[in-house]
């Protein structure tokens, strides 16, 4: 799946969490720049896109991410294992 499919439907994904259908995501958008964004919307986006992609995301994993670029990129990696 190509990395702007994939964001596309993360798009979605914040939407539905963040109940804000205007909200626009890009690479660089990070935890810092949406104002609900705490520890129990990350769980809620985390099991969504878990779910969306039947994937499993590791602990570890989710803790290096600084943006959702780089969540991208780790969703991009496990569905191609």
């Amino acid at each position: 799946m190509e990395k702007e499919q994939i964001l596309a439907e993360v798009q979605e994904i914040f939407r539905d969490v963040f109940d804000d259908e205007n909200l626009v995501i890009s690479e660089d958008t990070s935890a810092a720049d949406i104002d609900d964004w705490d520890s129990l919307s990350h769980i809620r986006l985390v099991v969504a896109i878990e779910k969306k992609f039947d994937i499993k995301f590791a602990f570890g994993e989710l803790q290096e991410l600084k943006n959702v670029g780089e969540m991208l990129e780790l969703i991009q990696e496990k569905l191609e294992d």
